[in-house]
């Protein structure tokens, strides 16, 4: 099936779910749209609408998607684990796509974002089709995609569980020492080294990753994207620095550090994963993203939270509105 028809397949899916989420749209009319450059905290409501950026435009470049797996053995950090047979190596294939701009001029170095759950239709498909249009627009630069799928599985003891919520850096080394020079050896691309020229985006578990690339390593990424992110305590096995997992971001990690050169853009559902859950629990998405944007703004952090009323967890509707907003402003001011 032919790339466009299944982007057109999944907009058409989202618009259907949208009006599950009508409910919302009865509290009053949505609040004026502010500038999308702003920092702070914002509402926003249903009805959801696809952003123009989604619609394929013919009369623009488009990139070339590359597409490749890798396999668990060829690995020296993630050799595949099982959740039913603990220590035991379950081998799994890993499916890669990359985008590159039409623009892009081999040898040079560009800027990139790298996608957690790359090969999910929200994000393998919505992408490269958003980057088309905003690159040709020149108001996102001549930047590459790296969507990365998981090793398999999801929540605790899980493969993807490990890569995304163990609160460390072996995830970041994972890209840097083995997905990024597989990619610029075969693809002929060059990665800019300027940390403000790499962003790191995901939903959910893959939020909580992207936050630990940066968080870990400021001096290669500086850019975060989060829908949904599991800012809770959903690490196994948890680690001395981290007791509850990704809950220690707004807990312990951030305001005890001094303030990190790193921007986020991040969203929440009203309906989200644990909405009815004490915040005891340290299971409660909203309560947990509420928690991290108070505390970016109480260190200085330059951050955009949204919270979507209506919403389920790494919402459909709310990502095909608000995709190609979020990565302008996570790159404004960028030169490359």
């Amino acid at each position: 099936m032919r790339l466009n028809v299944l982007l057109a397949l999944i907009l058409a899916t989202a618009a259907v779910a949208v009006s599950a989420g009508q409910r919302g749209a009865g509290r009053g009319s949505a609040p004026p749209e502010p500038s999308i450059f702003a920092d702070g905290d914002f509402t926003i409501r249903p009805p959801w609408s696809n952003a123009p950026e989604l619609i394929v435009d013919n009369t623009i470049p488009h990139g070339t998607i590359h597409r490749f797996t890798m396999k668990s053995e060829d690995s020296k950090i993630y050799k595949g684990i099982s959740r039913d047979q603990p220590g035991a190596v379950v081998p799994y294939s890993r499916p890669v796509a990359v985008y590159v701009p039409a623009q892009y001029v081999p040898g040079t170095p560009a800027p990139f974002i790298v996608v957690q759950d790359g090969y999910n239709p929200k994000y393998h498909l919505t992408v490269p089709t958003v980057l088309d249009k905003l690159i040709a627009e020149k108001k996102l630069p001549v930047m590459v995609a790296v969507l990365v799928q998981h090793g398999g599985g999801d929540g605790p003891g899980s493969q993807r569980g490990l890569e995304y919520d163990t609160v460390s850096d072996t995830y970041t080394q994972f890209i840097e020492t083995e997905v990024l020079p597989k990619i610029a050896r075969d693809y002929k691309i060059t990665f800019t080294k300027d940390p403000e020229g790499r962003a790191t985006m995901g939903g959910s578990s893959g939020a909580a990753c992207a936050m630990a690339m940066a968080w870990f390593h400021p001096e290669l990424y500086r850019k975060v994207l989060s829908y949904s992110g599991t800012f809770v305590n959903q690490a196994r096995p948890s680690t001395e620095l981290a007791p509850r997992g990704a809950w220690e971001y707004h807990a312990t990690l951030i305001p005890n550090a001094e303030k990190k050169p790193i921007r986020i853009w991040m969203e929440v559902g009203e309906f989200d994963n644990g909405a009815s859950r004490d915040e005891s629990t340290f299971g409660n998405w909203i309560i947990a993203n509420q928690h991290m944007a108070a505390v970016l703004k109480t260190k200085g952090y330059p951050y955009r939270y949204v919270y979507a009323e209506g919403a389920r967890h790494t919402d459909a509707g709310v990502i095909l509105q608000t995709l190609p907003q979020a990565l302008q402003w996570l790159w404004q001011g960028y030169k490359n």
